[in-house]
C-alpha cells in the first residue's frame, strides 16, 4: 500500500466517525480514532496544572498574560471600572468608543463622555471601525492560558471583540476558572442545547509571526487587550 493509499485511508476510516453535537464531544468520541487513544478524558494530564485556590488562579492568570502582552487590573470593586476606563481613555486618546448594553458596561462606559456604538440591536460597520476601543463583558477567563473566553451573546456579537484596535474586558472574580475543561464545562452548563453564533478564546493581542519570524501585533485584530477583573 502507497503512502497516499494510506493518508485517504485514515480520511476515510475517521469519516466513519460521527461527530459529536458541540459541548457533547466526551460522551461522543470514541475511544480510539486510528489507534490513538482520545485525549479527551486525559486532558489535566497533559494541560499545565493550576492550583484550586483563587490566588493560584489568579497568579497563574496574571503571568500568562504579562507573557501575552495582554494588560491586566485587578480592581476592588465595580465601583472601580470607570475610573480605570477614564484612564485607558486618556492614554489611547479616545474620540468613539464601542460597547453592549450590560450593568458592568452601561456603569463604566457612561461616565467617559464619549460618543458610544451600541451594536445591541443593529449597527453601521464602518462606525463600528472607527471606534478607539470595543468594551465587553465575557464568559470566563482561563488561567491556564491567559485567555479570555467570550461569546457572540457574552461579548455584543461576533464583531465587537474585533473591529476595534483595542479590546477592553470587563470580567468578575467569580468568572475566572482554573483551566480549559472548566471553561468548556462551563459553555455546556450554560448553553447546552442553544450554543452562540460564535465562541472564541481570546489569547492575548492580534499577532503573527508570519514574516521573517518577526511577532507583529495588531495584524488580524485588536493590536491592545486590557483586562479589567473586578
Amino acid at each position: 500500500m502507497t503512502e497516499r493509499e494510506k493518508i485517504f485511508g485514515r480520511i476515510s476510516e475517521a469519516l466513519q466517525a460521527k461527530a459529536p453535537l458541540p459541548g457533547h464531544g466526551h460522551d461522543a468520541i470514541p475511544a480510539k480514532v486510528s489507534g490513538a487513544a482520545a485525549p479527551s478524558s486525559q486532558a489535566r494530564k497533559w494541560l499545565p496544572a493550576v492550583g484550586e485556590s483563587f490566588d493560584d488562579r489568579l497568579a497563574a492568570f496574571q503571568k500568562n498574560a504579562a507573557e501575552l502582552k495582554a494588560d491586566f487590573w485587578l480592581l476592588n470593586h465595580a465601583d472601580e471600572i470607570s475610573g480605570k476606563l477614564s484612564e485607558l481613555k486618556q492614554a489611547g486618546h479616545w474620540k468613539k468608543i464601542a460597547s453592549h448594553n450590560s450593568a458592568a458596561t452601561n456603569a463604566g462606559c457612561g461616565g467617559l463622555g464619549l460618543p458610544i456604538c451600541w451594536t445591541d440591536a443593529g449597527y453601521d460597520v464602518k462606525e463600528l471601525e472607527s471606534c478607539d476601543a470595543g468594551i465587553t463583558e465575557c464568559d470566563a477567563l482561563v488561567a491556564q492560558t491567559g485567555s479570555v473566553l467570550l461569546t457572540s451573546r457574552s461579548a455584543g456579537g461576533r464583531a465587537l471583540s474585533v473591529l476595534p484596535p483595542h479590546h477592553v474586558v470587563l470580567a468578575r472574580r467569580e468568572q475566572l476558572v482554573r483551566d480549559l475543561p472548566e471553561a468548556f464545562a462551563l459553555l455546556k452548563r450554560t448553553y447546552a442545547g442553544n450554543y452562540p453564533s460564535m465562541i472564541s478564546f481570546v489569547t492575548g493581542p492580534s499577532r503573527t509571526g508570519d514574516i521573517e519570524r518577526i511577532l507583529v501585533l495588531g495584524a488580524h485584530g485588536p493590536k491592545r487587550l486590557s483586562i479589567l477583573c473586578y
